[in-house]
């Protein structure tokens, strides 16, 4: 049974979110659709732990890199501000970055993917340390690109996060998690955006259920090669495939030593700040931040960034396979392209997640989809249902 409300337009939303929620079996999640600047969508079902409890209006996901576009668009309202361009020299802004033959890298670089800091496998002694903020952004300052900054792009998985993040306090000059209340989740009137949950807000986070936590410290590795599960699965996958994947730097992106240790679901993985994975979101969240760029910068009364900006933000800044990831992701600064069938979305943008959640921009349409989940798991860089969700939502709005 689903709960919430929705447009007699936007049916088909939700005929596809039912038939996407487990059956039988735990799990749930949340879609939210904004078209025109109107929540049309918002909605949700299924549980939000194994025990079993519904999921509720106001029930967070850990939505994995779905994070990336939230701290993308922070920075972006910082540009339109004037607080840095995105052809700066992040060392201007951060000046320990500069070490290690970093000063000719820009806050371009970082956004799409093309800093060649990606590899955090060769950076870190344990995935544990990424629950450590100065001890991650000690270790980027001090580290060496694995190619010439802006010749080529590797999706910078879990790294992302501290460059980008680090960048925002320093020219925000406050803490993360300040900045995101003071100058996104306040003014839009969020009522769920968090990297960095408090105890407060603990009770509201839906349990990642089976394999999107990853298996607990107390479980031993599954294999000596030391990858999660997941990480084998995509491996046997991308070799059928045939694709042109070198599979060590997928895993020096994306696979921390210990990493199939590190459990998603622990209280001090909530509680801590890793702004490229464990932001933890409402799907009207998400929804909101997006509908407000499918609009050109605003939404309502308040204005996140000027149009001028939204254009740069989101062109198109590279094409061809990525480094890390076996697709040409057409990386945006801090968007990935969105890939559909019938109908196309060829100017839209937003960023997916491990486990399934997303969120996304189609101006052209002025739609804007979000999707957070609790349950199957995908690949790190999403799977087909918020894609689904985004062509049902897409195709009510076209007939409307």
């Amino acid at each position: 049974m689903l709960q919430g409300e929705i447009h007699p337009d936007f049916g088909e939303v939700a005929t596809i979110l039912s038939k996407l929620l487990p059956r039988g079996e735990p799990g749930g999640g949340g879609v939210c659709v904004y078209h025109g600047g109107e929540r049309v969508v918002d909605i949700w079902g299924g549980t939000r732990d194994e025990a079993g409890n519904p999921w509720e209006a106001d029930t967070l996901a850990l939505s994995y890199s779905t994070t990336k576009g939230v701290i993308s668009t922070l920075l972006h309202i910082y540009v339109d501000r004037g607080l840095l361009d995105y052809d700066d020299p992040v060392a201007k802004h951060w000046p320990e970055f500069e070490a290690g033959g970093k000063q000719d890298i820009t806050v371009r670089h970082l956004l799409c993917h093309e800093a060649g800091l990606y590899g955090i496998r060769h950076m870190v002694d344990d995935a544990s340390r990424m629950l450590d903020w100065d001890y991650m952004v000690r270790t980027l300052a001090r580290a060496t690109p694995a190619h010439r900054p802006g010749s080529e792009h590797g999706y910078h998985g879990l790294t992302f996060g501290w460059l980008v993040g680090e960048l925002l306090q320093r020219v925000g000059t406050a803490p993360l998690s300040r900045l995101l209340e003071r100058d996104l989740a306040g003014p839009l009137a969020l009522d769920g955006l968090c990297i960095g949950v408090s105890d407060a807000e603990l009770p509201r986070v839906a349990r990642l259920i089976g394999h999107q936590a990853h298996t607990t410290e107390h479980e031993p590795p599954r294999k000596s090669d030391g990858q999660p599960g997941w990480g084998r699965r995509i491996n046997r996958l991308l070799r059928a495939l045939r694709f042109p994947v070198d599979f060590e730097c997928f895993a020096a992106a994306l696979m921390p030593k210990g990493i199939q240790r590190f459990d998603w679901n622990r209280p001090e993985v909530l509680r801590a700040q890793i702004p490229a994975a464990n932001g933890v979101f409402t799907a009207r969240s998400i929804a909101r931040i997006y509908a407000a760029l499918a609009n050109g910068g605003s939404l309502g009364d308040v204005k996140l960034v000027g149009e001028r900006t939204l254009t740069r933000a989101t062109s198109i800044q590279n094409r061809g396979l990525d480094r890390v990831i076996p697709l040409p992701m057409r990386w945006r600064l801090g968007y990935h392209r969105v890939i559909t069938v019938r109908p196309r979305m060829p100017e839209a943008f937003g960023h997916f997640g491990l486990g399934g959640s997303g969120g996304l921009a189609d101006p052209r349409r002025n739609l804007s989809v979000a999707f957070v989940t609790n349950y199957g798991m995908g690949t790190p860089f999403g799977d087909l249902r918020i894609p689904r969700l985004a062509q049902a939502a897409a195709r009510c709005a076209d007939r409307r």
